[in-house]
């Protein structure tokens, strides 16, 4: 499962001069976070009947709000199941679930083999399951019920329910997930171990709290990646930025950069263009499967190889940024079917807004860009992306919660003692392998 790119910091800047010290916003996927509006996107057709299950609003508290119900969507897979086999399920993570359904094969790969039941539980404020419909996302009065606990939570409940209704309470439950997904699913072997023999966590990126791992570690991952295939492309990214810097001093830097873009409309922020080369270089890094895919964007086998044979292929006259634009260009138009590029205009295909407001609360992952990385040197100012979240949500970030409800730097001395079944799943080109813990 491809992580879902989910986890770096809400500092776009909105000046046309772009700072060396701030990182721009992301999601996971082709969208940048901070949109709110929905493309409307071809659903796969998926191999999974749909339902809907009445989850509770609050699992830890009695206020009269706490059991208002929501429903709360989940797919299942029973053409291999016989009673009494193993549920497969697949912890939900930020986005409508048929998006994870429709690119984690493997859970199908093996279904056959085990006679298992497959069940993909979607997250709470995702896709459909909206705890307070169109108003979920209204306040923080609303939001303060989404986090990892409660989804978790969920998870248990569902999960227990399904059983008793099949009448397979017998039935032994693993847990699936990817990215942050695959952080709850690590989670919820260690939470509920009753409930879960065992957990397959992949591109899990646990160990990306606090200090826990070096800050660095995310984007020195990525821009090696590049490296190892062609210090050339990988120096050209790395002086692109400067060369987009020089150029947004200049007075016609917006329309000089729009037509080097090839924007469908005026950009009104060299930042954007930045957001947007960034955006391609990650990701393309984060999915570099051996094989087509089209989990973020349409992309072909060994994407980072492509790129930089793009960039390579460039006569070293050309400026190392329309050497960048060029390679990013087969992140957001390998299938040839886009005219011009909408840069301030990318919509979120997959409903993936909510993941905001979790790196504003419990979510901290702290990122930075070392002088080794092929992007800009940059920091991690935790008072000024704390004053961001109280200007966008009202609300503070707690950086050491994670650590403390699910474990810090002792996490693996204790799986590892006393056996967790759970298995971390990174590739070695995996930017988030430095995050993730070791097998156990």
């Amino acid at each position: 499962m491809a992580p879902c790119l989910s986890f770096f910091f809400l500092f776009l800047c909105s000046f046309s001069a772009i700072p060396a010290n701030s990182l721009p916003t992301f999601f996971p996927g082709a969208a940048y976070q901070s949109l709110i509006k929905q493309a409307k996107i071809s659903k796969p057709k998926l191999p999974f009947k749909t339902h809907y299950f009445p989850q509770t609003l609050d699992h830890f508290t009695f206020q009269p709000k706490s059991s208002k119900l929501f429903y709360q969507k989940y797919l299942i897979n029973s053409d291999y199941w016989r009673k009494g086999a193993p549920i497969f399920v697949y912890t939900g993570n930020e986005g409508n679930i048929e998006w994870f359904a429709a690119n984690t094969g493997f859970m199908l790969d093996i279904a056959p083999k085990f006679k298992a039941l497959l069940v993909f539980i979607e997250h709470r404020f995702y896709g459909k399951s909206m705890p307070f419909g169109k108003d979920s996302y209204q306040s923080a009065k609303t939001l303060g019920y989404l986090n990892s606990q409660q989804a978790l939570a969920d998870f248990a409940v569902l999960i227990t329910s399904l059983k008793q209704n099949l009448s397979s309470e017998a039935s032994p439950v693993v847990v699936f997930g990817g990215s942050y997904g695959g952080m709850l699913a690590a989670w919820f072997r260690l939470k509920y171990p009753h409930i879960a023999i065992g957990a397959l966590a992949s591109s899990a990126p646990i160990l990306q709290f606090d200090k826990l791992i070096p800050w660095s570690s995310f984007y020195d991952a990525v821009s090696q990646d590049f490296k190892d295939v062609s210090l050339n492309c990988y120096q050209v990214i790395k002086g692109s930025w400067a060369e987009l810097e020089a150029m947004s001093t200049q007075k016609q830097a917006l329309a000089e950069l729009s037509k080097t873009f090839r924007t469908c409309k005026s950009l009104h922020s060299t930042a954007s263009a930045r957001d947007w080369l960034w955006t391609a270089f990650v990701y393309t890094a984060m999915v570099n499967y051996p094989t087509k895919a089209d989990f973020m964007k349409p992309l072909p086998a060994y994407p980072v190889q492509k790129m930089c044979k793009i960039i390579d292929k460039i006569p070293s006259r050309a400026t190392k940024l329309s050497r960048a634009f060029a390679a990013a260009s087969l992140y957001y138009n390998y299938s040839r079917s886009e005219n011009c590029f909408k840069i301030e205009h990318e919509v979120d295909g997959h409903g993936l807004h909510g993941w905001d407001w979790q790196t504003c609360t419990e979510m901290v992952m702290p990122m930075t860009c070392s002088k080794e990385s092929m992007f800009p040197p940059s920091g991690f100012d935790y008072e000024e992306f704390a004053k961001q979240c109280r200007m966008k949500y009202g609300v503070s970030p707690r950086p050491h919660w994670i650590t403390t409800e699910f474990g810090g730097e002792r996490i693996q001395k204790v799986l590892k003692r006393f056996g967790s079944n759970i298995i971390f799943s990174n590739g070695m080109q995996d930017p988030w392998s430095r995050g993730g813990s070791s097998p156990c």
